[in-house]
This record gives structure tokens, sequence and C-alpha cells, in this order.
């Protein structure tokens, strides 16, 4: 069974439509808490791109993982887990919308638990595969597409029009962080976030398939003193600059 479906591939935008080169594909990496979720999110919206987040998917996959009590440290376990479940992206919805088996997960993919489950399952060699795979035919089926996460200039749109990495320093990303999930009402310590996000840097730029790297010919961005209006602000001049 394949690891991603596409629910809806139809587009439906009500913006006047810009023109780009055909295929224009965006990639915006980095590691956690530089905001390339919302960033990519907001570029999307403002150049009538569509929107991938592939760090939602993996979360999703950490989710089901966390709910049918799996050993994160057991790389076979997690591969069986996402052999046998369904993450589904409805491009209809703007931004689309994320479904495990059916169910909407959104809104419990930003959880501390769903973020550290999914950095276990994003090193599992054979689950990276499959999300490479998923994640290249997504970029055949949309033509113009903004795209987040750790390697989507590296290895999975190697050949992207634009690049762009985005980082931050370590304590400001654990601000940024722990905001987030005080606002969601969970109840965080900076520190303890702080040792989260250093441990998945180095889980994530140690890893043998699909590391964290500064994509050849990115662009990158220090968000450290940027507001977020900034980051989105350059990522679509530049982007309207290729038209």
């Amino acid at each position: 069974m394949s690891l991603v479906h596409f629910v809806d591939k139809t587009l439906c935008h009500s913006r006047i439509p810009v023109k780009f080169p055909p295929e224009m594909i965006i990639t915006i990496d980095g590691p956690a808490g530089t905001g390339k979720s919302t960033v990519a999110r907001l570029v999307a919206e403002q150049l009538g791109f569509d929107f991938l987040d592939t760090g939602a998917m993996y979360r999703a996959l950490g989710l089901e993982a966390l709910r049918r009590n799996a050993n994160l440290d057991d790389p076979r376990e997690l591969a069986f887990i996402a052999k046998h479940c369904r993450v589904t992206f409805d491009f209809s919805k703007r931004p689309p919308t994320v479904l495990l088996n059916s169910e909407p997960v959104a809104h419990l993919l930003r959880s501390s638990d769903a973020t550290r489950a999914a950095s276990y399952v994003a090193a599992v060699p054979g689950i990276r595969e499959i999300m490479v795979e998923q994640q290249q035919a997504i970029g055949r089926e949309h033509q113009n597409l903004v795209t987040e996460g750790r390697d989507q200039g590296t290895v999975v749109f190697p050949n992207a029009e634009l690049k762009f990495y985005l980082d931050a320093s370590p304590q400001e990303r654990a601000r940024r962080r722990v905001k987030q999930l005080r606002d969601r009402g969970e109840i965080v310590d900076q520190n303890a976030i702080l040792s989260e996000i250093m441990t998945r840097d180095q889980r994530d730029s140690s890893r043998t398939v699909g590391p964290l790297a500064v994509p050849r010919d990115a662009q990158v961005i220090d968000t450290t003193l940027m507001s977020e209006d900034q980051v989105i602000a350059r990522i679509v001049a530049t982007a309207r600059k290729k038209k």
C-alpha cells in the first residue's frame, strides 16, 4: 500500500494567476524551529502556488507510532507502522488538509510528543525512501509548488528552480518553539526544549539517508533577528524576479 495518497488533485485558485516558469519548485529547508512551515505556507499563498508540508508527513507517522505505543528505537517496528497507515493530503483545501487514516490530525501534529516521535521516524532509511518517492510524485502533479523540510533541496528536488535554507540560533529556535507550545496550552520548560532541539539537530544532520544540510545553490537566510514577514517578503521577491 502506498504510504501517501492524493485525495483531490484539483486546484482551486481564487487569485489572479502570476506567470512563472512551468513546474517551478521552491524548496525551503532548515532545522527545527526556524519557521519553515509557516513561511512556506504564506509564500505559497502570496505566489498562488501549492504548498507541501513534508514535516507533517513525518509527524503524522510519529503520531501513529505513539498511538500504537511503538518502540521509537526500533526501525523495523516504525517501518511496519508506516507501511500500514495512510497519510493523505487534500490539495483542494488551502492549506492542504492532512489526514491520518482518514482522520483530520493537523491540530495534533505540533505537539511536543508528535514532533519528538517524528525525528525517530525520519531517521529510518526505508521510510525516508518511500517519503521521497511520494514527495517527488506530488512535485510532478503540481506545477508550481513551495515545499519545506530537511532534504527538499538536497535529495527530493535537487534541480529546484529556487532553494532556500532558513537558520537561526538554537536559543532563538527554542524560544519560538516554547511560545508556540504555550500558545497551544502546553506546559513546557525552555531548557528542555533547547536540549531537544540540539539533540534533534545532531540526529537530523548525522543520519545516513537525507541528512540535514545546506542545499547546493541555496540562499541561506539567518532568521534570528528577522521577522516572519521579512523572511516571506525576501523569498517572494526573489521568486517574482524569476518570472
